[in-house]
Order: structure tokens, then sequence, then C-alpha cells
């Protein structure tokens, strides 16, 4: 049974897409014969309980430079999809925030992936300090004596802003970085919000596994090795991806995060770990299925669009 697919996302002309999970997923549910749509988030339009937008029927081919060919926009109404992906990136703010409001109007009639409300009420870096013992020490805060606190009982800490992204704005800082007071001044005029401060993890040099989950269920992972002379593993930052098995405290961690990750509706997840370490819990477009195939992994995409498959036709 073909189904009607809108993608919400960033426009589709400035996505990378070696490394974009969107495009792989719109790969697979073409290939399965599903209409696909596209649209960026700022056509939606919500009138009472009815949700419009103006879609675009997209036709996609794995080719840079010439990845997509967009048909002529249309007025829907968005209950006429069966299945809507929300793929655009971060940040994570109130304009996202807005996009969940108006697409819970729809859901579950068409199936929203992931889930709007829950996506909206877990956000990536506080969600995941509801598994607080398997994470490194954490503190969520802009006070600067709680933080002076936090150094010295961890030493070399980590700073980054509460709901970045991509590795934008993480610092290392050492227990005695004369940069301390200068970064702390600038995080305070930048973040209105909190940040998050943990302590540092030496071994991330070894890399920052990326482990995706498909409804609760481990789906596939590749190891993130820093760029030499850099903090971050992100591969918009110059990471680099390996393959890589999952070892039993991983395979633990993705065992204690499933049962929750399936009751909210979040059907395609993310989760960094380091050293053993759950960092963060990414919900809104986690990234990894093209990295993870292209080093002869699962076809995680493949996975998902069986999962909302059996949904959809219930």
């Amino acid at each position: 049974m073909a189904l009607k697919v809108a993608v919400q996302m960033d426009h589709v002309s400035s996505i990378n897409i070696a490394g974009d999970s969107a495009f792989a997923m719109m790969l697979e549910a073409q290939s399965r014969g599903h209409e696909l749509y596209h649209y960026t988030p700022d056509r939606l339009a919500m009138r009472g309980d009815e949700v419009f937008c103006a879609l675009e029927p997209i036709e996609v081919r794995d080719v840079k430079g010439d990845h997509f060919t967009l048909g002529e926009k249309s007025r829907f109404n968005m209950r006429e999809m069966d299945v809507v992906l929300m793929r655009q990136d971060p940040p994570f703010d109130l304009s996202y925030i807005a996009a969940t409001h108006i697409l819970e109007k729809i859901h579950p009639d068409t199936l929203v992936v992931n889930d709007p409300a829950a996506v909206r009420n877990a956000p990536e870096k506080l969600f995941v300090t509801e598994f607080a013992d398997l994470m490194p020490p954490t503190l969520i805060t802009k006070d600067k004596s709680e933080i002076d606190l936090f150094r010295k009982e961890y030493g070399d800490i980590v700073m980054k802003p509460l709901f970045g992204h991509g590795g934008a704005a993480v610092f290392r800082i050492t227990q005695d970085d004369l940069n301390y007071g200068s970064l702390y001044d600038f995080f305070a005029a930048t973040f209105r919000e909190p940040w998050v401060i943990q302590q540092f993890l030496p071994n991330v040099k070894h890399g920052d596994k990326r482990i995706l989950l498909v409804d609760g269920q481990f789906a596939g992972a590749v190891n993130r090795v820093p760029a030499a002379g850099d903090l971050r593993s992100n591969m918009v930052r110059g990471g680099a991806p390996t393959d890589s098995e999952l070892t039993e405290r991983e395979r633990e961690i993705c065992a204690r995060l499933g049962p929750s990750l399936k009751e909210k509706g979040l059907i395609l997840v993310g989760i960094d770990v380091i050293d053993g370490k759950l960092t963060e819990i990414n919900v809104t477009a986690p990234t990894g299925i093209r990295a993870i195939r292209n080093l002869g992994g699962p076809d995680v995409a493949g996975m998902v669009w069986d999962v909302l498959e059996a949904k959809v036709k219930g």
C-alpha cells in the first residue's frame, strides 16, 4: 500500500546528502513506492484543529549536485498525509516548539515521527538526565558559584549550551584554565537558558559513539573520532566515522532506554555514548543512518519504514 509521506525539513537544496538521515529515509520511502512531499516548517498553517500546508511532490536521487526534483506546490490538509517526518534541524527554539504544537493537532491520525508532544517534552540534553546513573557527572545551571563547586570536585569540565546542536559552542575547561572567567561571561551574554556542565571524559579521543534505536530497539552504531586538535566528534565538525560493535555496557544502556523511548512514540532516536557514559539522547533529527550503512552496517532506514508501515496499516 503506497503511503502519502510529507517531509518537514530544511529546504532540500541545502542538505548534504552524504550524511543526511532524512534523505536516507526519503530514498527508502521512494524505493517502496510511497508518495513523497516536501515542505519547510514556515509553510504550516493552523485553523482550529485543522492544519494546512503548501507541499511540493519530490523525487530524490543519490546523486551529489542533482539529488532532487520538486513539482508544483499545492495546498493540502495535512490529514490527507499518512506520515509526516519532522526532520528540520535544530535549534530547538520557540519556532521549533510552535511546529510541534501545530503538528500535534493531526497526530496520531496522521503519524508524525517523532511524536511532536514527546519531542517537545524531551529536550535532548534534559531528557537524558532521567537516566542520571548512566551519565557522567552533570550539572544544569548558569550560576557561577555552582559551576565553581563542580569544577573543584571534578577538575576538567565541558561547558555547552543546553539547546545547542552539532557540536557548536562546546568547550573544554581545564582546572587551571585562565579563559574560564571570559568564557563564563561569553555564555552569560549569549544564552538566556541554563547551560550543561559535565565532567570531561579523556577517552573522547577514542570516539563518541552514535547509537541509533528504532522503536526502542538497537538498530546500528557508528563511532565518531574527533579530528586532531578538536574536542568535538560530530561529523559536521570533522569527526571521522568508523564502524563499531556495541559493548556490554552500551547494550545495557540501550535496554534501559528502549522501553521509555517506545512508550513516548520516539521511533528514531540517536544516543551518544563516550567511554560507556550516556551523554545525550537525540530525538529531533538524529543523524547516522548513512554513515552506518556506508560502513557496511545495517539498513536503519529500512528498519524505520518497516515500523512506520506497520503502524499506519495498524
